[in-house]
């Protein structure tokens, strides 16, 4: 595997972690990877322009600017693949205990679950250069050490909630990094089915049959698969194969 040089950006307060990347219009072309991390966000954001509520100091915000020009656009779910893997990984060595350790799952596209609580949420940015991704901001938020939430989000769980006892922010981030830049090095090799396959056996839920809505109605449902470009194939009750983008179906919790 061929060694990433990556520049680390520590930031104390910054509005969100991706917008300070994006402002740096590429970064320095002398780095693989650029890493922007901090300790409070003051306009976090999640999916679709969801907020992210993350209490100073106690959890893990950062950012990646890489370059994956060698990724076609049409399958630069890859990437999203890559990161989610890393992070659930991550917190199963972090947590290492057997039990607890294997409710953690990625939940289509790539929130990360414990058990039906989310822990982690994360944000993909692309830019395009004609046929090549030119850059990709990954933005991630984990709730590490917050013990109380008071935003209306539904689910939320922190390792703190998990374990009882704070956990080494740092640590979970040179884990997370680590994981990381081997996923993409696999994915720069032409190893995407392997990511896929990791990937897939990471999914929540993804054996069994369980409630789905969208647009039209509640149905009950089993994941098929997740094509190159993230869209979700669902098999429904009827035997009949739906396919849908982010946001157009959700799980029912």
């Amino acid at each position: 595997m061929k060694e990433y040089r990556i520049k680390r950006h520590r930031l104390q307060t910054v509005h969100s972690t991706n917008s300070f990347l994006r402002e740096l219009n590429g970064g320095d072309a002398s780095f693989d990877m650029e890493l922007a991390t901090t300790e409070f966000q003051t306009a976090g954001r999640g999916q679709k322009g969801n907020s992210w509520e993350s209490e100073k100091s106690k959890n893990l915000l950062f950012s990646i600017l890489l370059h994956p020009v060698y990724v076609q656009p049409s399958k630069q779910f890859c990437i999203s693949e890559a990161i989610a893997l890393a992070v659930v990984k991550s917190l199963k060595e972090i947590v290492a205990e057997e039990s607890v350790a294997k409710d953690f799952s990625v939940k289509w596209p790539n929130d990360i679950y414990w058990k039906n609580k989310k822990i982690a949420g994360i944000l993909i940015e692309n830019e395009l250069f004609g046929s090549t991704i030119r850059d990709c901001i990954v933005g991630v938020g984990i709730n590490i050490n917050q013990q109380i939430f008071l935003s209306d989000a539904p689910n939320p769980v922190s390792l703190y909630n998990i374990l009882g006892v704070n956990t080494n922010v740092e640590e979970v981030l040179d884990a997370i990094i680590k994981q990381f830049v081997a996923n993409v090095s696999m994915i720069e090799n032409g190893q995407t089915a392997l990511l896929h396959k990791e990937y897939m056996d990471s999914l929540f839920r993804r054996r069994g049959i369980y409630p789905y809505r969208d647009a039209d109605s509640e149905f009950m449902a089993t994941i098929k698969d997740v094509r190159e470009d993230g869209r979700l194939i669902l098999i429904d009750s009827d035997d009949k194969e739906r396919i849908y983008e982010f946001k157009e179906v959700a799980i029912v919790l």
